[in-house]
C-alpha cells in the first residue's frame, strides 16, 4: 500500500530499502531526477536508469510498481539533459487534434518510460485550466485545456498510448486543483470559493469509457465537499463518497506526497497515513524528496497495523486496497484487459 521514494542513482547491499526489503517490499517506488537542493537523487542517464530499475524489480517476489512523473513540458523526470527524449507541455499539445500531437508524443514518451523499465506514469493531468494565476498548474502549462472535450480527448490518447506499451496512468488531481490560487506543495489551499462542478466531468467521462487506472487525491479542502475542512486526500466524503460511491470508481486510489506541506504542516506521517486509509485510499506516496528518512515504510505499515490491531478499520477494507493494487499489477503484466471489469485476485 506504499510508494515510496529514496536517494541514490544505484542499489547497494546496505542500502536501507534493500535491507528493508528482506523484511517486506513497498507496492512500489517513486524516481525522481534531482532531489530540492538540485542534487542527483535516482536518474542519470538511461542506461542507468534501466540498471536500476532491474534492480529494484529484483527486490521483489511479484511485480514491483515503478513509478514517474513524466507529464511531458516542465513536469518530467526522464530529460533531455540526461539523455531522455524531450516532451512538449500538455498546454501545448491540446492546441491540436489528439491524433495529431498528443497521441504521437505519448508514444514516443510510453516507448522510452517502457525500454527503462518504468511501469507507472504519474500522468496525464485531467485539472482544468480554469485559473491563469494557478501556481503549480497553468503556470507549468499541466493542463490540456479549459475544456472538458479538449482535456478528455487528450487524456484519452495519453493513456492509450501508455497501455500500448504495458505501462499503467493516474489521472490527477481529484476532485481538481486547476482552479485553486495556491500550491499545495508549500502549504494549505482552500478552493472552495474557486472550484467548478465541471471539474469532475474528466473524470466521468474517463471511468465512463474505461480509462481509470488509478486516481490520484489532491491535497486541497473543500468545504462543501467536506465540511470539516480535511484535505481531499483524508477525506471519506470525496474518496469514499464522491469518488468511490457518486463516479463508480473502482480503480487504485492513491495519494499525491505525503511530505508535502499541505498535509505535513498539519499531520504526522503515522497520522497522514492512518486518515488516508480511513478515508478510503489504497497507494499512498511517500516521496522522501521534500524529507528523507530510511524508516518510512516500517513507519507506515505500523501506522496501518495499528489501525487493524484496534480495530479502527475493517479487514476487509485493506483486503480490498490490496486486491485493486494487484489487479493493477497484472494489468501491467498483460494477464488482464485494460478497460475490463475488474477482477478479483486471490492474495
Amino acid at each position: 500500500m506504499f510508494l515510496v521514494g529514496f536517494d541514490g542513482c544505484r542499489l547497494t547491499e546496505d542500502h536501507w530499502l534493500v535491507r528493508t526489503a528482506r523484511k517486506r517490499v513497498p507496492g512500489g517506488v517513486i524516481l525522481f531526477d534531482r532531489n530540492v537542493d538540485g542534487t542527483v537523487q535516482n536518474i542519470e542517464s538511461p542506461e542507468q536508469l534501466r540498471d536500476l530499475v532491474a534492480s529494484l524489480q529484483e527486490l521483489s517476489g511479484d511485480t514491483l510498481l515503478v513509478a514517474v512523473d513524466q507529464e511531458g513540458g516542465q513536469v518530467c523526470r526522464l530529460r533531455q539533459r540526461d539523455g531522455f527524449i524531450g516532451s512538449e507541455s500538455a498546454a501545448v499539445l491540446g492546441q491540436q487534434e489528439p491524433d495529431i500531437s498528443t497521441a504521437p508524443a505519448a508514444a514516443a514518451m510510453a516507448g522510452e518510460l517502457a525500454e527503462a523499465g518504468i511501469n507507472l506514469n504519474l500522468a496525464p493531468v485531467v485539472d482544468l485550466d480554469f485559473n491563469p494565476d494557478n501556481p503549480i498548474i497553468s503556470r507549468y502549462n499541466r493542463s490540456f485545456g479549459n475544456r472538458v472535450s479538449v482535456v478528455t480527448a487528450h487524456a484519452r490518447a495519453f493513456i492509450a498510448a501508455h497501455h500500448a506499451c504495458g505501462i499503467a496512468c493516474c489521472l490527477k488531481h481529484f476532485p481538481g486543483h486547476g482552479s485553486a490560487r495556491g500550491d499545495s506543495h508549500l502549504g494549505f489551499v482552500d478552493i472552495t470559493d474557486d472550484w467548478r462542478e465541471q471539474e469532475l466531468e474528466p473524470y466521468r467521462r474517463l471511468f465512463s469509457q474505461g480509462f481509470g487506472d488509478a486516481v490520484m487525491t489532491a491535497h486541497v479542502i473543500h468545504r462543501q465537499l467536506d465540511r470539516e475542512g480535511v484535505p481531499a486526500t483524508l477525506s471519506p466524503h470525496i474518496v469514499k463518497g464522491l469518488l468511490r460511491k457518486e463516479l463508480g470508481f473502482d480503480g487504485v486510489t492513491m495519494t499525491d506526497d505525503l511530505q508535502m506541506r499541505a498535509i505535513a504542516d498539519r499531520f504526522g506521517l503515522k497520522e497522514a497515513v492512518q486518515r488516508a486509509v480511513l478515508a478510503g485510499v489504497d497507494l499512498m506516496i511517500i516521496g522522501n524528496n521534500l524529507e528523507r528518512s530510511g524508516n518510512v515504510l516500517d513507519e507506515g505499515v505500523a501506522a496501518v497495523q495499528e489501525l487493524l490491531d484496534k480495530g479502527l478499520v475493517d479487514e476487509d477494507s485493506i483486503v480490498q486496497s490490496l486486491e485493486r493494487i494487484a489487479v493493477l499489477k497484472r494489468k501491467i503484466e498483460g494477464e488482464y484487459p485494460w478497460t475490463s471489469d475488474r477482477h478479483t485476485v486471490r492474495l
